[in-house]
């Protein structure tokens, strides 16, 4: 088959067959490749913005803020909590606008919420209800994570799904490590002073510079809506309405694989947005700031590799293996935390790295199973009923998008309820084990669930 590009458009991919060897070695497998690194760029830049809040919110009272932990707590979670509801709509935008001006569009927005954020943190008589506003307008950046994944799931072909889709959410979910490694470098530089922006002095003589932490990202993710609008593209025949997308939602498997994905992606996210904040609480001599980039990166590595080692081992193995790992980790926790003695920070850190390593893997094994599963469901239904094997594709393609949406929706709760759950846990009982026993049990019910919907032999 051929690409046509005319003076229309020429950006759109007419005809798009990866599952033809043919057309995918002579031409397919460099598009899709192209456009899956301006993915990767824009999707970890939103990331970036995504989780703003949990390295902002730990300075703010640094700058001349009052907020109450319980209070800077919710700042962390509040863009998990509108980036999970926006997601829904954003699975949608794909087949209806197109995956190279929704790309454009979802970027180029969130200069917003950077460059006003950038502006409140200046003035310290700002009310904590800007801050929530502000909060929740990044969770537009984590919503482009529905409308990202289903839009390079269109370009491969089905034997390297989860390799691809582990390759874009897992660099993209490194903005997370990317955000947190530079924000603690970028603030004691005056890097915006020649608009204005003054350092607040410290105890220790240094100053901070905290608006830095929003406004440098604003020039690059302008170049990243560059980047999409000149180099990505658009796949014809793929369209889809709302009504078309919308029946997903009735397959039971949707939910059990977004009830496995919220203990994934969520844990990962949540984990992300909550452990710098937490670390302080019960560790306030050292310094986490400097060391919370770690956690993220490990997870959003372990993410590619969950998608690349489901390929060649199978989605449902890793994912139980993982989750299995998730639940020793997380009772070993309870065992580095300060109690009746001082606990033990290294412990504290070396488990909760664990932690983030098997939910970023367990990340991009269930994201593999979702685009099998439902990819091969919907083509033998469509089969079934008499309908023709471009009929079965299309079909396949337009689900799998859906529910990959729908999904990642369901997982992006987690980043609110986590960090949520150690505030309230701390304010009720001054220690996070309550929530800490509340995701052990969680973990414990994702074993089973995986183990006996997917992992028996006997499991269609």
């Amino acid at each position: 088959m051929t690409m046509s590009r005319n003076n229309e458009n020429r950006y759109l991919l007419k005809e798009w067959d990866p599952e033809n060897s043919a057309f995918w070695q002579s031409k397919g497998q460099s598009v899709a490749r192209r456009n899956l690194w301006i993915s990767v760029a824009a999707l970890l830049l939103s990331f970036c913005v995504w989780q703003l809040f949990s390295a902002v919110a730990v300075n703010l009272n640094k700058v001349g803020f009052a907020f109450t932990t319980d209070q800077l707590f919710l700042l962390t979670a509040l863009p998990a909590l509108s980036g999970a509801f926006l997601r829904v709509p954003y699975s949608f935008m794909v087949p209806i606008v197109g995956g190279r001006l929704w790309t454009v569009i979802s970027t180029v927005i969130l200069i917003i919420p950077c460059v006003w954020l950038g502006y409140v943190i200046q003035r310290p008589e700002t009310p904590f209800w800007v801050f929530t506003l502000i909060a929740l307008l990044c969770g537009f950046a984590g919503a482009n994570f529905a409308s990202s994944m289903g839009n390079i799931s269109l370009f491969f072909p089905k034997s390297q799904q989860g390799s691809a889709l582990g390759i874009n959410g897992g660099l993209g979910n490194m903005g997370v490590s990317v955000m947190q490694l530079v924000a603690p470098f970028v603030v004691m530089l005056p890097i915006f002073s020649f608009v204005g922006v003054d350092g607040v002095a410290q105890p220790d003589g240094s100053s901070l510079w905290l608006a830095n932490a929003a406004w440098f990202w604003v020039p690059l993710l302008a170049l990243a809506t560059i980047a999409a609008w000149f180099g990505m593209n658009d796949i014809g025949g793929f369209g889809a309405t709302l009504r078309e997308q919308l029946p997903v939602l009735k397959r039971l498997h949707l939910w059990i694989m977004g009830l496995l994905y919220l203990a994934a992606f969520g844990s990962f996210l949540g984990f992300s947005a909550g452990f710098a904040m937490l670390a302080k609480t019960q560790f306030p001599d050292v310094d986490i700031i400097k060391l919370a980039f770690f956690g993220p990166l490990l997870g959003a590595l372990g993410r590619s590799a969950g998608g690349m080692l489901s390929d060649k081992l199978g989605g449902v193995r890793v994912t139980l293996v993982t989750f299995i790992l998730m639940v020793l980790f997380c009772g070993l926790l309870f065992l580095t935390l300060p109690g009746s003695g001082s606990g033990n920070f290294l412990a504290f850190y070396i488990v909760f790295m664990g932690l983030f390593t098997t939910a970023g893997i367990a990340s991009g094994s269930t994201f593999q199973m979702i685009a099998v599963l439902f990819r091969q469901m919907t083509m033998d239904r469509v089969k079934a009923r008499g309908g023709s094997e471009e009929q079965a594709r299309h079909e396949a393609v337009t689900d799998t998008a859906a529910a990959l949406g729908f999904i990642s929706a369901i997982g992006a709760l987690g980043g609110f309820f986590i960090p949520k759950a150690f505030g309230t846990s701390l304010a009720m009982t001054g220690s996070p084990v309550g929530a800490m026993k509340i995701f052990l049990a969680f973990y414990i019910v994702c074993v089973l669930v995986t183990w006996l919907v997917y992992g028996r032999r006997s499991a269609k």
